[in-house]
């Protein structure tokens, strides 16, 4: 069992992972508390210290999960991880899961996959300012690994929901079960890591070479759903780049 601090508890992956990380214990914050979730503004870095002390590590979840002006992913994404990583570094907290996203590498093609898939490591490429600010707060990881020693995980998140509900799915999704699968092996990795964060699918070309290397293995698969969602289009530009339908979102907007 682990003391976790949870950040973004109270949001849609942070629900998911609630239920499935119960047997450790886990200090559960969002911005707005309730419902046995503390109130936590993680671009406060004193209160994200006093939140940290004593805890084996910090789940990383809060922020601004889609495209959104540049100011505020500037704010609140990058400034709030560097305070949380300020804060891990500060409380001695000796490692860090940060949730990135598929979007910091969304303009990524399959065509350079490879026979192996796509790498856990692919150079940052990001698809929208949201993208961007996923890849920054990997490079802040990596300077809190570089310089303090921290171990600091990076989870590359497909579409992580219940189930695939489009038919990009089929390659992307990740499970709430393999999701809380990927957070339990984070937990034992060791040094600064870049992982794919997506289920065992039948159609996945995303590397699953970092997930093995730090003891993940995903159970579940996109393909029986492939009949209701639909089959997806060769032709379409999405189902070739890493961040799908966002790689054509306006920078800026939703």
């Amino acid at each position: 069992m682990a003391v976790i601090l949870m950040t973004g508890a109270s949001g849609r992956i942070g629900q998911m992972l609630r239920k499935r990380l119960g047997h450790h214990q886990l200090r559960l914050t969002d911005l707005h508390g309730g419902d046995e979730v503390a109130a936590l503004d993680v671009t406060d870095g004193a209160a994200v210290e006093r939140a940290a002390r004593g805890a084996d590590a910090i789940l990383h979840l809060g922020g601004i999960a889609a495209e959104a002006p540049f100011e505020r992913l500037l704010a609140v994404n990058v400034r709030g991880t560097e305070r949380v990583l300020e804060a891990a570094h500060r409380a001695a907290v000796p490692r860090v899961i940060i949730a990135s996203s598929n979007h910091a590498v969304g303009l990524q093609s399959r065509d350079v996959a490879g026979p192996d898939g796509l790498p856990d490591d692919v150079e940052a490429r990001p698809d929208t300012y949201y993208g961007w600010s996923k890849a920054a707060v990997e490079s802040l990881g990596r300077l809190y690994h570089d310089r303090y020693g921290m171990h600091v995980v990076c989870l590359r998140i497909g579409k992580c929901a219940e189930k695939p509900s489009a038919p990009r799915d089929l390659a992307t999704w990740l499970s709430p079960d393999d999701a809380a699968r990927l957070v339990e092996a984070s937990l034992t990795a060791t040094g600064w890591r870049l992982v794919w964060g997506v289920s065992a699918n039948t159609r996945r070309w995303w590397s699953a070479a970092g997930g093995q290397a730090i003891g993940y293995h995903p159970l579940d698969d996109a393909e029986p759903w492939a009949a209701e969602v639909g089959e997806p289009d060769p032709a379409d530009p999405e189902n070739h780049l890493v961040g799908g339908r966002m790689t054509g979102t306006d920078l800026g907007t939703r």
